[in-house]
């Protein structure tokens, strides 16, 4: 659980290193509304809900900070990483699988919040599948900024077993 999670981390560190501070910043209009800084800054936000929401008792990912540093300064956003990855690597069992609350909003059209009993190991697997869809749509971000990224940036774990399960198969 915790190797997969610093792997995930790994593929933002090696994303960063890959592009500018121009690159990282822009919005590639129109075909796209926000910018790979945004989208990372986006996914770290929930790294950094569960590191509140474990001190406090609940997790609520709508808390974010939005425009915040991250999105627009790589160094910011590789430091965030490492703290992030640090504060996995002391996490016990005991810590992922104690009883966690979870708040959200679920409706566009007002505010309506629901809170619901979780763990930290589960929004770890959430945190993971929602950074790999964000590293997704960096990539397509990247490939019409004309940026070399790795193939495997964004794609989900199910979708590599399938596709080496296919090329054995051949």
């Amino acid at each position: 659980m915790i190797n997969s999670q610093i792997q995930i981390l790994a593929q933002a560190e090696s994303y960063l290193l890959s592009v500018t501070p121009e690159q990282y910043q822009e919005i590639k209009s129109p075909q796209f509304i926000s910018s790979s800084g945004q989208h990372l800054r986006h996914v770290l936000d929930h790294y950094v809900a569960m590191i509140r929401g474990l001190k406090v008792g609940c997790i609520d990912y709508d808390k974010r900070s939005r425009g915040g540093y991250v999105e627009s300064d790589i160094e910011a956003a590789r430091n965030l990483i490492l703290e992030i990855k640090s504060w996995l690597l002391v996490l016990t069992d005991q810590l992922l699988t104690k009883p966690l609350m979870l708040s959200t909003e679920v409706c566009i059209e007002e505010k309506r919040v629901i809170t619901m009993t979780t763990s930290l190991a589960r929004e770890l697997v959430f945190a993971s599948s929602h950074a790999i869809h964000h590293f997704a749509m960096m990539a397509q971000i990247s490939k019409a900024q004309n940026i070399a990224i790795p193939d495997n940036f964004g794609l989900a774990p199910a979708t590599a077993t399938f596709m080496r399960e296919q090329s054995c198969a051949r």
